[in-house]
């Protein structure tokens, strides 16, 4: 099965004058990409954020041929019942074309302080709201009783047609179970094709335990930078991966490649076999265009690849 490849929606196109954002995500479609995706911070390390959610909408308006993604959506922050409206809401308007990933926002406690939710529950958090929206999203009205939410008769209608797919992103083994308990798949980071293999497998496994289907939508974000010159698309990467997360890119730097689009699809293709439906890849080059142009031509030599294996 070839993977489908998406791309970052990066600050850079959506920040663009408002001509010319349309004008990039028409040029990502004719990259030949299913999606794109965003990602979701309230206050990141040095203040930044997004709005995954919001920023699905803004796309979903300007082209309707593209899938969004939001990975992953810090839903450990939020009261479930108004996410299950804003879901609703956009799904009436782009139907199919919403993938909710949800994550617990481990690389900065202090971003989760500040929102009132203790660090060292988020992932009890998660694990109510996904339940509690999952309910919601079926359109019946329903009453729940928790350790941090309590309410009578909620109901969202009408309920998105067809469903949101919600894949479940982290390293750990918590998260793990979550995807395969909560979740209709895993969404990789920082990991190699050995370890999204057992992961994966291990989803299945608790996605069986609990008497649920094999979770379809196992993806891997990937932080990549495109250059003929490996010593500039490595700076290029190392800068700014550096500048979010403020560690030292060695950290990452064997989970990221970078040089021509032929040495980082023969690095994806590693990943097919292991499971991995779907990539969002993170692309750093000269301009938007460099990248989106370079997205193409790493598509197309993955795809090429899966047709001659075996």
């Amino acid at each position: 099965m070839k993977p489908r490849v998406g791309m970052l929606a990066s600050p850079e196109i959506l920040r663009a004058p408002v001509s010319e954002r349309a004008g990039h995500f028409g040029r990502v479609v004719d990259a030949g990409c299913s999606h794109v995706f965003v990602a979701d911070h309230v206050s990141f390390h040095v203040g930044i954020g997004m709005d995954g959610l919001v920023q699905a909408a803004l796309i979903a308006g300007l082209e309707p041929r593209l899938q969004v993604v939001v990975g992953g959506y810090l839903l450990a922050l939020r009261h479930p019942v108004p996410v299950a409206r804003q879901i609703a809401t956009l799904c009436e308007s782009a139907p199919g074309r919403l993938v909710l990933g949800v994550g617990v926002g481990g690389e900065d406690r202090h971003e989760i302080e500040i929102c009132g939710v203790d660090p060292r529950t988020r992932g009890r958090r998660t694990d109510e709201c996904l339940t509690v929206l999952q309910g919601l999203l079926s359109g019946e009205p329903i009453s729940h009783a928790g350790e941090f939410f309590e309410f009578d008769s909620a109901r969202i209608v009408p309920a998105p047609d067809p469903a949101v797919p919600i894949v479940v992103g982290g390293r750990s083994d918590a998260a793990i179970r979550r995807a395969g308990r909560l979740g209709d798949g895993w969404l990789g980071v920082w990991c190699s094709p050995e370890r999204f293999a057992r992961a994966a497998a291990e989803v299945d496994e608790h996605a069986s335990a609990a008497g649920r289907s094999v979770p379809e939508h196992h993806g891997l974000q990937v932080w990549l930078s495109v250059d003929a010159n490996r010593d500039r698309a490595r700076t290029r990467l190392a800068r700014g991966m550096e500048s979010i997360y403020r560690v030292p890119f060695e950290r990452f730097e064997k989970y990221s490649p970078y040089g021509e689009p032929g040495e980082i699809a023969d690095f994806l293709a590693r990943y097919a076999p292991a499971g991995c439906r779907f990539f969002n890849l993170m692309p750093l080059a000269e301009s938007v265009e460099a990248g989106i142009d370079a997205i193409a031509e790493i598509r197309e030599r993955l795809h090429a690849g899966s047709e001659e294996s075996p």
